[in-house]
């Protein structure tokens, strides 16, 4: 897997040398876990975590204390792969694999990210309606008066590794704020800033561009607190005018348009479930 240049990186090329063009961040380090081949068929227990009744390691629990059936008969060996025309049953209740969906949006201002809404005010569903047939979700949460990248699917196990507390998926933010942003406070948003639920952090903050504009920043993170951003800023004085999602995961914008919509790659699923720490099976 080819790695992605850091902004600084980026940076570095400039003919303008300049020290507020270089990032402040942290070290991470990050384990790739390489997809599994395919061979036509599907893991009866990444089956069941498909179909959102538990994880891979928790199915094969379920298999080995014979609780699953495969065309009427208690599997209890772990690793079998079943095909599409193979009938499953769990608990007694037929067991319906649908197929997985993964759609990204950019969204506008405006909507709030819900499935439904008892107040009727617009909400991102309204965005992916017509996205496809099955019921997708909205992994994370944008607030409404943030724009940017935001996921949907139906694939529940790869949900919880993106938005579970120790995932170290990356998103990338173009925050404008109200003044300009000093290099001591951006040295404070990578050291930690105590809020109200403990001290929270940045792992990479840079100037926007060529740093011309200071009021404008990118800022890089993996935490998934509410509202983070914002709370953090306003912690140091600041007030954010603007805030948009322009990488999640390693996915971008590009020639997606405001308020659009478009299923993932192949490649990109693999990438997302590769940054959630699994292993993907086609």
């Amino acid at each position: 897997m080819q790695k992605k240049p850091r902004p600084s990186d980026s940076k570095r090329k400039s003919s303008k040398p300049s020290t507020a063009k270089k990032p402040f961040y942290k070290q991470k380090n990050k384990v790739q876990n390489k997809p599994t081949s395919d061979d036509g068929t599907i893991r009866l227990n990444r089956y069941l975590a498909n179909a959102g009744i538990c994880s891979r390691r928790e199915a094969d629990v379920l298999i080995e204390s014979g609780s699953v059936k495969v065309n009427n008969e208690v599997v209890t060996e772990l690793g079998i792969k079943i095909t599409p025309t193979d009938v499953v049953h769990y608990g007694g209740e037929l067991i319906q694999g649908e197929n997985k969906q993964y759609i990204l949006l950019n969204k506008p201002k405006g909507y709030i990210t819900t499935v439904d809404d008892p107040q009727n005010r617009r909400t991102v569903m309204e965005l992916v309606a017509r996205a496809c047939k099955e019921r997708i979700y909205p992994v994370g949460r944008l607030d409404r008066a943030t724009s940017g990248l935001l996921l949907f699917t139906n694939d529940g196990f790869l949900t919880k590794g993106l938005t579970h507390p120790s995932s170290n998926v990356t998103k990338l933010y173009h925050v404008g704020l109200d003044k300009k942003v000093t290099k001591a406070d951006m040295n404070k948003l990578v050291e930690g800033v105590t809020l109200e639920d403990g001290v929270s952090s940045v792992d990479k903050v840079f100037y926007f561009k060529d740093g011309e504009d200071k009021k404008q920043i990118n800022i890089e993170l993996h935490s998934g607190k509410n509202r983070i951003i914002r709370r953090l800023m306003e912690a140091l004085g600041y007030t954010v005018v603007k805030l948009d999602r322009i990488s999640f995961a390693g996915l971008t914008k590009k020639d997606l348009p405001r308020g659009r919509f478009r299923k993932l790659t192949e490649k990109e699923v693999g990438l997302l479930h590769r940054a959630a720490g699994l292993k993907q099976l086609k």
